[in-house]
């Protein structure tokens, strides 16, 4: 385990107790923009982790969701610090957030953790060195086909009107066991690592969503894409990442999706579907 990654996953345990606090008190959320909420507790948690990182590594670059980061030329490591995932969530009670640290050293994803207090189940990965679930190496599932699957994705708190994946969810949905929306994409990356899920994408996440869940799902000895199939950029539109057997047959179905092509139209309302008398 390198010093970078033992330091993160301290920090981690230690902000997942600090949300614990916030969530037991149903701390008030504020609005961020027009949909997006924050609340005390992402701060809180933000202040501690930056604070600690700082002190530990001092010209590292921090990138956090809050906008409380630290930005910096002297170094070629730069962390990506979300101190919430999961807010919307968290606000409303809802028992599935983390706390999620990534680092990346000259471009490239070296260390990731995710820490959800809820369950006390920190998911870890130094690149080369596998992922572990609580010390215990994880692996994907074996699932060997899009029909065999149960797969996760997300939307946006905002501008859903203008988010086009209700159409890859319904096709999907088709086509495999199920979609699962936890409401928290790092938790979602942790659980295709561990096999609960077989598969995951979603569009227009950030650096902090995505950067520890995909380097523990390629430890774990998943495959990471964008939805076309090209190298995952954390700062790209969209992202998938599943077990590797079935990221061909998935990244044919965005395709259609894609182009326009619908293998199942969705249904039409009729009356038969009205209130019963009508």
């Amino acid at each position: 385990m390198t010093p970078e990654l033992d330091t993160a996953i301290g920090i981690a345990r230690d902000a997942g107790a600090l949300l614990s606090g916030y969530f037991k008190r149903h701390v008030r959320a504020e609005s961020k923009g027009e949909f997006d909420i924050v609340t005390e507790a992402d701060r809180a948690s933000e202040r501690f982790i930056v604070e600690n990182l700082r002190k530990r590594f001092p010209t590292h670059a921090i990138v956090a969701e809050e906008g409380g980061g630290y930005q910096t030329d002297a170094s070629e490591f730069r962390w990506y610090v979300d101190p919430l995932d999961g807010t919307t969530n968290f606000a409303h009670g809802f028992p599935i957030y983390n706390v999620t640290l990534a680092l990346e050293r000259a471009g490239e994803l070296v260390a990731g953790v995710i820490f959800d207090p809820v369950h006390d189940e920190l998911f870890q990965a130094a690149r080369g060195e596998g992922a572990f679930l609580n010390g215990e190496r994880i692996h994907v599932s074996r699932a060997p086909r899009l029909d065999s699957a149960l797969l996760a994705t997300g939307f946006p708190s905002r501008k859903r009107h203008r988010n086009l994946n209700v159409h890859f969810f319904y096709q999907l949905a088709m086509m495999t066991h199920g979609i699962r929306r936890a409401g928290a994409a790092a938790i979602d990356l942790a659980w295709v690592a561990c096999g609960r899920l077989d598969g995951f994408w979603e569009f227009g996440l950030n650096p902090w969503d995505m950067s520890a869940g995909v380097l523990i799902v390629a430890e774990a000895g998943g495959r990471a894409s964008d939805m076309n199939g090209g190298p995952v950029n954390v700062r790209g539109p969209h992202v998938a990442a599943d077990n590797g057997l079935i990221h061909d047959e998935l990244l044919a179905v965005f395709a259609d999706v894609f182009a326009g092509t619908f293998q199942y139209p969705l249904p039409e309302i009729s009356a038969e579907h009205g209130p019963a008398g009508t």
